[in-house]
């Protein structure tokens, strides 16, 4: 990994589909991680029809952070992104950017300093937009709905269309609050350092869950029990 210099992180970006029909979904963990911060900070986010996205700026001085929601849904994130670094005059290597990721088990995280898409539409259009893979992205386990390639891809969409289960809010929990921390770390110790935290991180609830025999399948949302738009697909 490309070591990331302490205090060049200036805007994080979450991802996710909006509207209420989105909130509180798998795919949405992006844009839940920021809310966190936001409420944390006691700063409300603002539309901002410039940055095609909602927006509020949290610290102070060399530890401001812009954070930046995309309201544009998931495939066209990209759009949002490019505004946001154009209009504050940023470059990639100052983007944080944190999303969902169905290969990673809930409860972990994977922090890189690059990468392809792995077949995420939000992470597509950000390097189409961005013209390049070199962005630091905070991938955050949401879990896959089957080992079965086959029964995987057919539940793909209404999987991260849908919404953590009860049992699983403890684990959602412990993640955000570490990512919270992380993003900390990253500012005050650089990409590289965080990395060694954050990629061997596993929230203590998962264990318990695993432990406990939980089932894996998720809880649906009104936005996976009916077809799912093409716009806000994964």
């Amino acid at each position: 990994m490309t070591a990331s210099p302490a205090g060049s992180l200036q805007l994080l970006v979450g991802l996710g589909n909006p509207g209420d029909k989105y909130a509180g979904t798998r795919h949405n963990v992006g844009f839940m991680a920021l809310e966190r911060l936001a409420a944390a900070a006691g700063v409300p986010f603002k539309h901002q029809a410039k940055l095609h996205g909602l927006f509020c700026e949290v610290g102070q001085g060399a530890n401001r952070l812009r954070l930046l929601m995309p309201q544009t849904f998931m495939n066209d994130s990209g759009r949002s992104i490019r505004a946001a670094l154009d209009w504050y005059g940023l470059a990639p290597g100052q983007l944080l950017l944190l999303v969902d990721d169905m290969d990673l088990s809930l409860g972990r995280l994977r922090l890189r300093a690059s990468g392809g898409a792995g077949g995420h539409n939000g992470l597509r259009s950000t390097i189409a937009h961005l013209g390049g893979q070199d962005f630091a992205r905070l991938r955050i386990g949401i879990g896959a709905p089957s080992a079965n390639p086959v029964e995987r891809k057919e539940r793909t969409i209404s999987h991260v269309l849908g919404r953590f289960q009860a049992s699983e809010q403890p684990i959602l929990g412990e993640v955000l609050a570490e990512v919270s921390s992380g993003i900390d770390l990253i500012q005050r110790l650089g990409l590289e350092r965080a990395a060694n935290r954050l990629n061997s991180f596993g929230a203590p609830s998962a264990a318990k869950l695993v432990d406990a025999g939980a089932p894996a399948k998720p809880q649906a949302s009104s936005a996976a029990s009916s077809p799912a738009p093409s716009r806000p697909s994964p």
